[in-house]
């Protein structure tokens, strides 16, 4: 399981700094996690909050083919296609529900397109599972 740390010399944020992981674990490197049904098309164009639900959900699928978790993730970098803060913040606080109290460090990104028609959202994370 990954140590998360919290870093008090620097400014109070909704996730952890730092992570550690046990140098005896796999490590799991996602693609970018879109926000496509599972016949492929773009769900809920214009809709952040609802694109970065089905990214989550879609994120744990990956995750889970891989034997892994949301707890299992070290590291997530969040893809915003806009150029206003507030919807940067909407996709965010999706995202950190999602993770609940597991905080992993995170970069969050305005971008100005993504790969996939009317694609708002995208989320790639690396996480670490025990090797047994």
């Amino acid at each position: 399981m990954p140590q998360l740390r919290h870093v008090s010399a620097l400014a109070e944020a909704e996730y952890a700094y730092v992570s550690t992981v046990d140098p005896a674990t796999r490590l799991v490197f996602t693609a970018g996690a879109c926000p496509l049904d599972v016949d492929g098309r773009t769900v809920a164009p214009g809709d952040h909050a609802a694109q970065a639900r089905q990214v989550m959900a879609n994120l744990e699928t990956a995750l889970t083919a891989a034997g892994a978790r949301l707890t299992d993730v070290v590291k997530t970098t969040v893809y915003v296609a806009s150029a206003h803060q507030a919807d940067l913040v909407t996709a965010w606080q999706v995202v950190r529900d999602a993770f609940g109290d597991h905080d992993p460090p995170s970069t969050l990104l305005g971008v100005t397109v993504l790969g996939y028609s009317e694609q708002l959202v995208e989320v790639e994370a690396v996480a670490t599972v025990s090797v047994a």
